[in-house]
């Protein structure tokens, strides 16, 4: 799967998150992705902390395996080259404001006239209609406006953000779905594409089971902390170190945890029989749970609710994430060598197939490494040209 597309070439105008993480998974796969950015950049996460050497360690994560050129969009000059840019490529990614392109003389209406089945896809906070399809969008405030934030925190607390950027996460993943069935349908019908990516469009259909409650029962679901609003005990509880987080999905599975916690009883016991007696007692049973927690260690109840098919794991921190020996044992952890800083560590793709895992073939470039061979390479420019784009700002 490493090569599987390989030839098919990606003009990256996105920034932040979304778009290229999204662009970084189609090079995971083989893409050739060329990130554009204007001349002195105009990606806002090259400038966000921490840093290692003068890369940011946020651009870092969502940039390998692409190239870098420079070119000022706003001159003709430079429209002129991303337009012959265009006549080979088989995607462009955007993630500008509603009409920022447009306004740029290179809209998917232009595409279209210098490459007839060109694929655009645009990455927007609220998508390219509605009332709301000029707003920026960022993914914290999609996070409150979508109602995932609502249903994430303490019961008694605030709403509280998902301590990554999920929605630009989710949203980077239907790029590269839709990016995938675009190019199935240009292959079948030679056509032009317009994808139109909304974050609140994701982060709603991604709801999941607190959407389907509201629609097909007028339930509205609640802040629940780290336990779930419709199976318990499915949460976390403190053991004699560390916090556990156990996943009962089943009558089944909590008489094996009444049964490795010494109280087989509790099956039995008429407020905890099935799932929906639990949920009506599901305070006096968490307190017969903590009583017991912790009297051992996370890692010994781990030990002993995994010999009896219980799903559960310690709640471990980043440091504690990278020393798991799953984690090692998968080798999600890849180097690769970087232009200014050297042999430098990734977390891979997680894609496998038939065994082997996606290979990281180049750190994330620093800022315009490529511009000079894109320019004579994939456009032709001699040296005298190249100067005179130079002087003029163009790259």
């Amino acid at each position: 799967m490493e090569n599987a597309l390989k030839g098919i070439k990606v003009l990256d105008l996105s920034r932040v998150l979304a778009g290229p993480l999204g662009t970084m998974l189609l090079a995971d796969m083989g893409a050739d992705v060329l990130r554009v950015e204007q001349p002195g950049g105009s990606d806002d996460i090259r400038h966000w902390y921490p840093f290692v050497g003068e890369e940011s360690t946020y651009y870092m994560a969502a940039n390998r395996n692409k190239r870098s050129m420079t070119l000022h969009l706003k001159a003709e000059k430079g429209r002129e080259i991303f337009e012959t840019l265009v006549k080979t490529a088989d995607i462009v990614v955007e993630n500008f404001k509603t009409g920022t392109l447009d306004r740029l003389g290179l809209g998917y209406e232009r595409l279209k006239t210098i490459k007839p089945d060109i694929i655009l896809c645009s990455i927007t906070g609220y998508g390219q209609t509605g009332p709301m399809h000029q707003y920026p969008g960022y993914d914290p405030v999609i996070q409150a406006v979508s109602g995932l934030m609502d249903v994430t925190g303490q019961k008694d607390g605030d709403p509280t953000r998902v301590g990554i950027p999920v929605t630009d996460i989710m949203t980077s993943h239907y790029v590269a779905i839709s990016l995938l069935g675009a190019l199935r349908v240009r292959d079948q019908e030679q056509k032009a594409q317009h994808v139109d990516l909304s974050l609140l469009d994701v982060q709603v259909s991604s709801l999941a089971n607190v959407s389907s409650s509201y629609l097909l029962k007028n339930h509205i679901a609640h802040r629940m902390g780290n336990a779930h609003g419709n199976i318990t005990p499915y949460e976390t509880f403190q053991c004699a170190n560390d916090p556990i987080m156990i996943a009962a999905g089943n009558d089944r599975m909590f008489a094996a945890v009444a049964k490795v916690m010494g109280h087989p009883e509790w099956a039995e016991d008429e407020r905890f029989q099935t799932n929906r007696d639990r949920i009506e007692h599901r305070d006096e049973l968490r307190a017969l749970l903590e009583e017991v927690f912790v009297e051992k260690t996370a890692a010994e109840w781990e030990e002993k609710l995994t010999e009896h098919g219980v799903p559960c794991g310690a709640v471990n921190n980043i440091e504690q994430v990278f020393d798991h020996p799953q984690v090692q044992h998968r080798e999600m952890v890849q180097r690769g060598e970087h232009e200014t800083l050297g042999e430098v560590e990734f977390v891979r793709n997680p894609i496998r197939a038939n065994g082997e895992a996606l290979s990281i073939e180049q750190a994330p470039p620093v800022l315009g490494a490529d511009t000079e061979d894109v320019l004579t390479g994939d456009i032709g420019l001699d040296e005298e040209s190249l100067q005179v784009l130079k002087k003029e700002g163009i790259i």
